[in-house]
């Protein structure tokens, strides 16, 4: 046995010697051929190749392969030769075979080397700015750059569709997202967030002045601090239907006064719904109303809410009638243009004395209420994780720290003693197991926008899903119920149902005072950018009979913890199916 053991122990020494003799050689093989490449060079280098010796280079190369290092200071197109080693500035002879020079030489190759990836990707062409590194335009931008211009977040100059991306901004990006709503202007600013409009801003400011960079395209610039970089756009495809993007929103009863209500106007025979909405989105305005001849532009307000719809007949018969001033009713058609009057938003000037928790379980609407809570008061919210999805569409709290207090309230889907009693006070979010359970199962396998395949659905993961979240949607509520110091119950479909009063009491909750106007541009932007599209799901029953037994026990215990803390009991669409 003892020999035996010997014998191994002889042989692992070996292995270890012959392995390390092997890597020895390969590292003395590799160092061979890396000083006879660095002598191949010095000796070229010494000879002096002219520039009539250099290598073509393919016309797509043209200017981009290994440069002049004048070209970084002077970033011209260079001649469609590789520049040869004369046009280099050369060291001295003793110099050349420091290892000082090499490592320079090679830093320099690959400052070279980055800067052909980025100017070959791009294709960008110089553009100086005073006080700020020389950044390109791009060749695919097909608009026309107009200058650099003053924006007030209060009062913006482009008053159309607005889009945020904190990560992938590029100029070709917001141009093609306006053109594809028909605007005219697209402007940049702060590297990464894109605005749409038919009007030219009119106060031009300094071209130093825009020196943001695109988040998403290195050397290009997206404004700046309160400045647009605003380019004029082209048309996608020529003869393209303009004002595409008008939604009807109703028949509603005409106000008394029309004039007043509304601060544009237009009578026009034959008027037709697109005439109506191009006139109004010209005025940037979101509001298109049509009453039989007339055209009214405005924005809802507390003398037109858009509450209380009408049957669409009676806006039939006043579109048809002779006299269009006899009409009392009018259709109303939502325009491209965007209702600014809520979309400004910042952090807390001090920090809040009260805590405020937004709690939701997943899949119960909390990104929806944010959004709502967001426009409502012009703050942000923060969030207990960070999810960089939804940073990149805007919401700049998830990037503060979840305790800063700088924030109006604080997103989580936390339970437990410790995680609630960390907060003075919670809204509450509570929306039907049943929709909460199938919106987190979409977002877990197609993000905050998409839907799960009939793949996914049909796969062993969906029951394991709902036998561990019902659950969790009790537990979260029952611990929230429990350990909750100061609570404010939302129920998600009262919230989507009567948007107004539902938000009013949000907001007071958070003792902000808002004014009716903000809250009827919020009910106008209601949707926000995370509302789901494309292919929905067919109409099925992902649910077995198992499944509703389990999911309903638990309705009935969460009803009755809610009822036994004087709160309102669940919706009655929440009672056992």
């Amino acid at each position: 046995m003892a020999k035996a053991f010997f014998r191994l122990q002889k042989l692992l020494r070996r292995t270890q010697f012959l392995l390390f003799f092997l890597t020895a050689a390969y590292l003395m093989a590799g160092s061979l051929l890396l000083l006879q490449r660095t002598h191949l060079v010095i000796q070229q280098g010494s000879r002096g190749t002219s520039a009539n010796q250099a290598l073509l280079v393919p016309d797509g190369m043209a200017g981009a392969g290994i440069a002049d290092p004048r070209t970084l200071h002077n970033p011209r197109p260079s001649p469609r030769l590789l520049v040869g080693m004369d046009a280099m500035q050369e060291p001295a002879l003793d110099q050349w075979h420091s290892p000082r020079w090499l490592v320079s030489r090679n830093l320099e190759l690959r400052q070279l080397r980055r800067r052909w990836f980025h100017r070959f990707i791009s294709d960008q062409e110089p553009m100086q700015t005073a006080g700020f590194r020389a950044m390109k335009l791009t060749a695919e931008h097909k608009g026309t750059y107009m200058g650099c211009f003053s924006d007030d977040s209060r009062e913006r100059t482009l008053k159309g569709a607005v889009f945020y991306d904190l990560r992938k901004m590029t100029v070709s990006h917001c141009q093609e997202a306006c053109a594809e709503r028909a605007y005219s202007y697209a402007g940049l600013a702060y590297g990464a967030e894109c605005y749409c409009g038919n009007k030219l801003p009119a106060a031009a400011s300094k071209p130093e002045e825009c020196n943001s960079e695109c988040k998403g395209e290195k050397g290009s610039v997206c404004g700046g601090v309160n400045r647009l970089s605003v380019y004029r756009v082209e048309e996608l495809q020529a003869g393209a239907r303009r004002w595409r993007n008008v939604i009807y929103r109703g028949c509603f009863r005409a106000p008394e006064n029309l004039t007043d209500t509304f601060p544009a106007s237009l009578i026009q025979p034959n008027l037709t719904v697109e005439m109506c909405s191009e006139f109004c989105s010209k005025k940037e305005f979101p509001l298109a109303v049509i009453r039989g001849r007339e055209c009214y532009c405005g924005y809802p307000t507390g003398r037109f809410s858009l509450r209380d719809g009408a049957d669409g007949l009676l806006c039939s018969r006043t579109h048809n009638t002779s006299s269009a001033a006899e009409g009392k009713y009018c259709l109303v058609y939502q325009t491209p243009v965007q209702d600014t009057r809520c979309t400004d938003r910042k952090f807390l000037t001090t920090k809040s004395k009260v805590f405020v928790a937004l709690s939701s379980f997943p899949g119960a609407g909390n990104t929806w209420a944010r959004h709502l809570i967001e426009h409502a008061t012009g703050y942000y919210t923060g969030s207990y994780y960070f999810d960089g999805a939804l940073y990149n569409k805007g919401f700049k709290g998830e990037k503060d720290h979840w305790r800063s207090r700088r924030t109006i309230c604080v997103k989580t889907h936390e339970s437990g003693k410790t995680e609630i009693e960390m907060f003075d006070s919670a809204i509450l979010l509570i929306r039907n197991p049943y929709k909460s359970l199938m919106a987190e199962f979409n977002r877990k396998y197609a993000g905050h926008l998409g839907y799960a395949t009939d793949r996914n659905w049909k796969s062993k993961e969906w029951p394991d899903f709902v036998n561990s979240y019902a659950s969790w949607w009790a537990s979260h509520v029952l611990d929230w119920l429990k350990y909750g110091k100061r609570l404010l119950i939302v129920h998600y479909e009262d919230l989507k149902q009567s948007l107004i009063p539902k938000l009013k009491e949000m907001v007071e909750f958070l003792n902000v005072t808002v004014t009716e106007d903000r809250l009827l541009c919020v009910e106008n932007n209601r949707d926000g950018n995370f509302k789901r599209s494309g292919a929905k799901q067919k109409d099925f029953e992902p649910f077995t009979q198992e499944m509703k037994d389990l999911i309903n026990r638990y309705i009935l215990t969460v009803d009755e913890a809610l009822r036994g803390r004087n709160f309102t009991g669940l919706p009655r669409e929440y009672l056992p199916r």
